[in-house]
Protein backbone atom coordinates (compact mmCIF):
# COMPACT_ATOMS: atom_id res chain seq x y z
CA UNK A 1 0.00 0.00 0.00
CA UNK A 2 1.37 3.35 -0.89
CA UNK A 3 2.13 5.13 2.28
CA UNK A 4 0.31 8.64 2.63
CA UNK A 5 2.71 12.05 2.21
CA UNK A 6 3.69 13.99 4.53
CA UNK A 7 1.50 16.30 5.82
CA UNK A 8 -1.33 14.31 4.54
CA UNK A 9 -3.54 15.30 7.97
CA UNK A 10 -2.29 18.83 7.47
CA UNK A 11 -4.11 18.92 3.93
CA UNK A 12 -7.08 17.71 5.74
CA UNK A 13 -7.18 20.69 8.10
CA UNK A 14 -5.52 19.69 11.00
CA UNK A 15 -2.40 20.38 11.85
CA UNK A 16 -0.78 18.85 14.96
CA UNK A 17 2.28 20.66 14.79
CA UNK A 18 0.54 23.77 15.34
CA UNK A 19 -1.51 22.53 17.90
CA UNK A 20 1.33 21.00 19.88
CA UNK A 21 2.70 24.55 19.90
CA UNK A 22 -0.65 26.06 20.63
CA UNK A 23 -0.47 23.48 23.97
CA UNK A 24 2.88 24.41 25.31
CA UNK A 25 1.27 28.24 25.03
CA UNK A 26 -1.62 26.79 27.12
CA UNK A 27 0.37 25.17 29.52
CA UNK A 28 2.09 28.07 30.58
CA UNK A 29 -0.73 30.00 31.09
CA UNK A 30 -2.15 27.88 32.65
CA UNK A 31 0.66 27.15 35.65
CA UNK A 32 -0.06 30.39 36.80
CA UNK A 33 -3.25 29.41 38.63
CA UNK A 34 -1.73 26.45 39.90
CA UNK A 35 -1.33 25.51 43.55
CA UNK A 36 -0.16 22.82 45.73
CA UNK A 37 -3.25 20.68 45.64
CA UNK A 38 -2.21 20.77 41.95
CA UNK A 39 -0.23 16.98 41.31
CA UNK A 40 0.08 16.56 37.86
CA UNK A 41 -0.36 18.57 34.64
CA UNK A 42 -0.13 17.64 31.24
CA UNK A 43 -0.69 13.62 31.33
CA UNK A 44 -3.78 12.27 30.06
CA UNK A 45 -5.31 13.10 33.74
CA UNK A 46 -4.97 15.85 35.69
CA UNK A 47 -4.33 15.01 39.33
CA UNK A 48 -5.60 17.22 42.45
CA UNK A 49 -5.75 16.70 46.15
CA UNK A 50 -7.65 18.52 48.78
CA UNK A 51 -8.06 18.67 52.67
CA UNK A 52 -8.95 19.97 55.50
CA UNK A 53 -13.11 18.56 55.70
CA UNK A 54 -14.74 16.47 57.80
CA UNK A 55 -17.16 15.54 55.65
CA UNK A 56 -16.41 16.90 52.12
CA UNK A 57 -18.92 16.88 49.24
CA UNK A 58 -18.14 17.52 45.72
CA UNK A 59 -20.12 19.85 43.70
CA UNK A 60 -19.59 19.82 39.88
CA UNK A 61 -21.47 21.89 37.23
CA UNK A 62 -20.78 22.40 33.36
CA UNK A 63 -21.70 24.68 30.91
CA UNK A 64 -20.77 26.85 28.02
CA UNK A 65 -20.59 30.57 27.06
CA UNK A 66 -23.48 29.77 23.74
CA UNK A 67 -23.54 32.30 21.01
CA UNK A 68 -21.23 34.90 22.81
CA UNK A 69 -18.38 33.54 21.27
CA UNK A 70 -20.22 34.53 17.83
CA UNK A 71 -20.14 38.58 19.20
CA UNK A 72 -16.28 37.49 20.09
CA UNK A 73 -15.55 36.41 16.35
CA UNK A 74 -17.34 39.32 15.06
CA UNK A 75 -15.98 41.62 17.06
CA UNK A 76 -12.12 39.95 17.34
CA UNK A 77 -12.42 40.09 20.96
CA UNK A 78 -11.30 37.07 23.07
CA UNK A 79 -10.49 37.63 26.55
CA UNK A 80 -13.20 37.95 28.38
CA UNK A 81 -14.70 34.74 26.88
CA UNK A 82 -12.47 32.36 29.17
CA UNK A 83 -13.50 34.31 32.36
CA UNK A 84 -16.91 34.19 31.43
CA UNK A 85 -16.91 30.55 31.37
CA UNK A 86 -14.85 30.40 34.63
CA UNK A 87 -17.48 32.28 36.49
CA UNK A 88 -20.64 31.37 35.52
CA UNK A 89 -19.27 27.96 36.41
CA UNK A 90 -18.25 29.14 39.96
CA UNK A 91 -21.39 30.81 40.68
CA UNK A 92 -23.30 27.54 39.71
CA UNK A 93 -21.37 25.39 42.64
CA UNK A 94 -21.27 28.22 44.55
CA UNK A 95 -25.23 28.15 45.16
CA UNK A 96 -24.72 24.83 46.80
CA UNK A 97 -22.18 26.96 49.18
CA UNK A 98 -18.74 25.02 47.49
CA UNK A 99 -15.49 26.30 47.08
CA UNK A 100 -13.98 26.02 43.69
CA UNK A 101 -11.04 23.34 43.59
CA UNK A 102 -10.42 23.03 39.50
CA UNK A 103 -11.46 23.75 35.98
CA UNK A 104 -11.38 22.29 32.86
CA UNK A 105 -11.88 23.66 29.40
CA UNK A 106 -12.85 22.46 25.79
CA UNK A 107 -12.17 24.82 23.13
CA UNK A 108 -13.11 24.03 19.64
CA UNK A 109 -12.90 25.87 16.44
CA UNK A 110 -12.45 24.71 12.17
CA UNK A 111 -9.04 26.11 12.10
CA UNK A 112 -6.93 26.19 15.74
CA UNK A 113 -5.80 30.18 15.69
CA UNK A 114 -2.86 30.93 17.98
CA UNK A 115 -3.31 34.23 19.25
CA UNK A 116 -7.29 33.68 19.64
CA UNK A 117 -6.21 30.37 21.83
CA UNK A 118 -3.95 32.18 23.62
CA UNK A 119 -6.66 35.31 24.20
CA UNK A 120 -8.98 32.57 25.32
CA UNK A 121 -6.99 30.78 27.74
CA UNK A 122 -5.27 33.86 29.39
CA UNK A 123 -8.51 34.96 30.84
CA UNK A 124 -9.50 31.70 31.89
CA UNK A 125 -6.35 31.31 33.91
CA UNK A 126 -6.82 35.01 35.26
CA UNK A 127 -10.50 33.89 35.82
CA UNK A 128 -9.19 30.89 38.18
CA UNK A 129 -6.74 32.92 39.73
CA UNK A 130 -8.92 35.37 40.82
CA UNK A 131 -11.59 32.76 41.96
CA UNK A 132 -8.53 30.43 43.96
CA UNK A 133 -9.01 27.41 41.59
CA UNK A 134 -6.93 25.71 39.42
CA UNK A 135 -7.07 25.68 35.41
CA UNK A 136 -5.18 21.58 35.54
CA UNK A 137 -6.91 20.93 32.08
CA UNK A 138 -8.72 20.82 29.23
CA UNK A 139 -8.78 19.61 25.37
CA UNK A 140 -8.29 21.76 22.72
CA UNK A 141 -10.14 20.70 19.06
CA UNK A 142 -9.45 21.16 15.56
CA UNK A 143 -12.81 20.15 13.77
CA UNK A 144 -12.80 21.38 10.02
CA UNK A 145 -16.21 20.56 8.24
CA UNK A 146 -18.19 20.18 11.67
CA UNK A 147 -17.21 24.72 12.50
CA UNK A 148 -17.50 26.81 9.89
CA UNK A 149 -14.38 30.01 9.75
CA UNK A 150 -13.66 31.52 12.29
CA UNK A 151 -15.89 30.01 14.75
CA UNK A 152 -15.72 28.17 18.01
CA UNK A 153 -17.27 26.82 20.93
CA UNK A 154 -15.92 27.07 24.19
CA UNK A 155 -17.23 24.74 27.58
CA UNK A 156 -16.02 24.59 31.08
CA UNK A 157 -16.15 21.89 33.70
CA UNK A 158 -15.62 22.96 37.50
CA UNK A 159 -15.33 20.71 40.64
CA UNK A 160 -15.69 22.10 43.94
CA UNK A 161 -16.16 20.93 47.60
CA UNK A 162 -18.18 21.87 50.69
CA UNK A 163 -18.77 20.42 53.91
CA UNK A 164 -21.36 18.28 54.21
CA UNK A 165 -22.99 20.19 57.14
CA UNK A 166 -22.77 23.67 55.44
CA UNK A 167 -24.60 22.40 52.20
CA UNK A 168 -27.01 25.57 50.89
CA UNK A 169 -29.73 23.89 49.39
CA UNK A 170 -33.00 26.23 49.99
CA UNK A 171 -34.57 23.47 52.30
CA UNK A 172 -34.97 26.29 55.18
CA UNK A 173 -36.76 29.24 52.95
CA UNK A 174 -40.08 30.10 54.55
CA UNK A 175 -42.46 32.96 53.77
CA UNK A 176 -41.60 36.20 55.16
CA UNK A 177 -37.68 35.53 53.85
CA UNK A 178 -36.13 38.01 51.72
CA UNK A 179 -34.96 38.19 48.45
CA UNK A 180 -31.62 40.68 48.19
CA UNK A 181 -30.03 40.99 44.97
CA UNK A 182 -26.70 41.10 43.22
CA UNK A 183 -26.31 42.87 40.17
CA UNK A 184 -24.74 41.94 36.69
CA UNK A 185 -22.62 43.46 35.07
CA UNK A 186 -25.07 43.05 31.75
CA UNK A 187 -25.81 39.72 29.38
CA UNK A 188 -23.23 37.57 31.32
CA UNK A 189 -23.77 35.08 29.14
CA UNK A 190 -27.29 34.39 28.48
CA UNK A 191 -30.05 35.74 25.39
CA UNK A 192 -27.12 36.15 22.99
CA UNK A 193 -29.05 34.92 19.85
CA UNK A 194 -31.94 37.42 20.84
CA UNK A 195 -29.38 39.65 21.07
CA UNK A 196 -27.73 39.45 17.65
CA UNK A 197 -30.87 39.33 16.03
CA UNK A 198 -32.18 42.17 17.33
CA UNK A 199 -28.57 44.14 16.02
CA UNK A 200 -28.72 42.03 12.39
CA UNK A 201 -24.90 41.22 13.70
CA UNK A 202 -24.86 38.34 11.41
CA UNK A 203 -25.84 40.01 8.08
CA UNK A 204 -24.04 42.98 8.99
CA UNK A 205 -21.06 43.48 12.33
CA UNK A 206 -21.00 46.74 11.99
CA UNK A 207 -23.00 47.78 14.87
CA UNK A 208 -20.56 46.25 17.33
CA UNK A 209 -18.41 49.22 16.51
CA UNK A 210 -21.69 51.56 16.90
CA UNK A 211 -21.52 53.60 20.40
CA UNK A 212 -24.68 54.12 21.42
CA UNK A 213 -25.33 57.24 23.84
CA UNK A 214 -26.91 55.00 26.81
CA UNK A 215 -23.99 52.63 26.83
CA UNK A 216 -21.30 54.93 27.04
CA UNK A 217 -18.95 52.12 24.81
CA UNK A 218 -19.18 50.32 21.99
CA UNK A 219 -22.31 47.68 21.27
CA UNK A 220 -19.53 45.08 20.92
CA UNK A 221 -17.40 45.59 24.20
CA UNK A 222 -21.27 46.14 26.23
CA UNK A 223 -21.87 42.65 24.75
CA UNK A 224 -18.37 41.25 25.91
CA UNK A 225 -18.48 42.62 29.50
CA UNK A 226 -17.61 39.52 31.44
CA UNK A 227 -20.10 37.48 33.61
CA UNK A 228 -19.35 38.24 37.31
CA UNK A 229 -18.23 36.08 39.43
CA UNK A 230 -19.62 36.12 42.83
CA UNK A 231 -17.86 33.56 45.01
CA UNK A 232 -15.33 36.12 46.73
CA UNK A 233 -17.99 38.77 47.39
CA UNK A 234 -20.47 35.78 49.36
CA UNK A 235 -17.47 33.52 50.68
CA UNK A 236 -17.79 35.50 53.84
CA UNK A 237 -21.30 35.39 54.24
CA UNK A 238 -22.36 31.83 53.34
CA UNK A 239 -23.90 30.51 56.68
CA UNK A 240 -26.16 33.94 56.99
CA UNK A 241 -27.68 32.82 53.64
CA UNK A 242 -30.96 29.74 53.13
CA UNK A 243 -30.60 29.89 49.19
CA UNK A 244 -28.55 31.38 46.08
CA UNK A 245 -30.37 31.55 42.45
CA UNK A 246 -27.53 31.85 39.97
CA UNK A 247 -30.06 33.95 37.35
CA UNK A 248 -29.52 32.63 34.23
CA UNK A 249 -30.54 31.17 31.23
CA UNK A 250 -34.74 31.09 31.82
CA UNK A 251 -34.18 34.51 33.88
CA UNK A 252 -35.90 34.46 37.19
CA UNK A 253 -38.98 32.18 36.27
CA UNK A 254 -36.37 29.55 35.36
CA UNK A 255 -33.86 29.32 38.13
CA UNK A 256 -35.54 30.79 41.74
CA UNK A 257 -37.87 27.68 41.71
CA UNK A 258 -35.38 25.74 41.12
CA UNK A 259 -33.96 26.42 45.95
CA UNK A 260 -37.89 26.74 46.61
CA UNK A 261 -39.56 24.36 48.45
CA UNK A 262 -42.49 23.36 47.57
CA UNK A 263 -45.28 25.43 47.91
CA UNK A 264 -43.60 28.43 48.14
CA UNK A 265 -42.95 31.33 45.41
CA UNK A 266 -41.30 34.64 45.53
CA UNK A 267 -42.31 37.86 44.72
CA UNK A 268 -40.02 40.43 42.99
CA UNK A 269 -40.50 44.11 42.61
CA UNK A 270 -39.25 45.26 39.32
CA UNK A 271 -38.40 49.04 40.80
CA UNK A 272 -36.45 47.77 43.32
CA UNK A 273 -33.53 47.85 41.04
CA UNK A 274 -32.21 49.70 38.25
CA UNK A 275 -32.05 47.68 34.64
CA UNK A 276 -29.05 48.57 32.78
CA UNK A 277 -29.54 50.39 29.82
CA UNK A 278 -27.99 47.29 27.23
CA UNK A 279 -31.85 45.51 27.77
CA UNK A 280 -33.53 48.26 27.64
CA UNK A 281 -31.90 48.94 24.17
CA UNK A 282 -32.77 45.34 23.39
CA UNK A 283 -36.22 45.47 23.83
CA UNK A 284 -37.10 49.09 22.22
CA UNK A 285 -34.77 48.14 18.99
CA UNK A 286 -36.30 44.67 18.89
CA UNK A 287 -39.81 45.64 20.14
CA UNK A 288 -39.86 42.79 22.79
CA UNK A 289 -42.32 42.47 25.11
CA UNK A 290 -40.93 43.18 28.93
CA UNK A 291 -42.50 39.50 29.92
CA UNK A 292 -40.08 37.76 26.85
CA UNK A 293 -37.04 40.05 28.51
CA UNK A 294 -37.66 38.96 31.91
CA UNK A 295 -38.09 35.32 30.95
CA UNK A 296 -34.73 35.74 28.26
CA UNK A 297 -32.11 37.61 30.05
CA UNK A 298 -31.37 38.09 34.05
CA UNK A 299 -32.26 41.95 33.49
CA UNK A 300 -29.57 43.26 35.98
CA UNK A 301 -29.69 40.88 38.53
CA UNK A 302 -26.89 38.03 38.24
CA UNK A 303 -27.39 36.38 41.52
CA UNK A 304 -30.60 35.94 44.23
CA UNK A 305 -30.09 35.70 48.04
CA UNK A 306 -32.04 34.53 50.21
CA UNK A 307 -32.64 35.07 53.44
CA UNK A 308 -34.23 35.56 56.96
CA UNK A 309 -35.36 39.20 57.80
CA UNK A 310 -33.03 39.16 60.96
CA UNK A 311 -30.38 38.79 58.40
CA UNK A 312 -30.15 41.89 55.94
CA UNK A 313 -28.86 44.28 57.96
CA UNK A 314 -25.60 42.11 58.13
CA UNK A 315 -25.76 41.09 54.42
CA UNK A 316 -26.39 44.53 53.22
CA UNK A 317 -23.71 45.76 55.18
CA UNK A 318 -21.28 43.31 54.00
CA UNK A 319 -22.76 43.62 50.59
CA UNK A 320 -23.78 47.51 49.82
CA UNK A 321 -24.09 46.31 46.48
CA UNK A 322 -26.88 44.21 47.16
CA UNK A 323 -30.67 45.65 47.03
CA UNK A 324 -34.25 43.75 48.66
CA UNK A 325 -35.74 43.06 45.80
CA UNK A 326 -38.63 40.83 47.07
CA UNK A 327 -39.66 38.02 49.36
CA UNK A 328 -40.56 34.71 49.88
CA UNK A 329 -44.63 33.75 49.69
CA UNK A 330 -46.84 30.76 49.97
CA UNK A 331 -47.75 29.69 46.14
CA UNK A 332 -50.80 30.98 44.86
CA UNK A 333 -52.02 29.17 41.41
CA UNK A 334 -49.17 26.92 41.05
CA UNK A 335 -47.20 30.42 40.15
CA UNK A 336 -43.64 30.46 41.72
CA UNK A 337 -42.60 33.65 40.31
CA UNK A 338 -44.35 36.86 40.65
CA UNK A 339 -42.69 39.83 38.92
CA UNK A 340 -44.79 42.82 39.41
Amino acid sequence: MKAKPRGAYASSGVDVNAADKIKKSIAQLASSSFNPSVLNFGSFGSAFQFQGYNEPILVSSTDGVGTKTRIASLFNKHDTIGMDIVNHCTNDILCCGAKPLFFLDYIAMEKLMPLQVEAIVRGLAQACIENGCALIGGETAEMPGVYREGCYDLAGFIVGVVEKRTIIDGHSIAPGDIVLGLPSSGLHTNGYSLARKVFGIEDDPSPLNKVYPELGKPLGEELLQAHLSYYNALKNVLPSIKGLAHITGGGFEGNVPRILPQGLAVELRKSSWEVPPIFKLIQEKGDVNETEMYRVFNMGIGMAILCSPEEVMNLTTTLPQAKIIGEATRAKGGKTVIIS
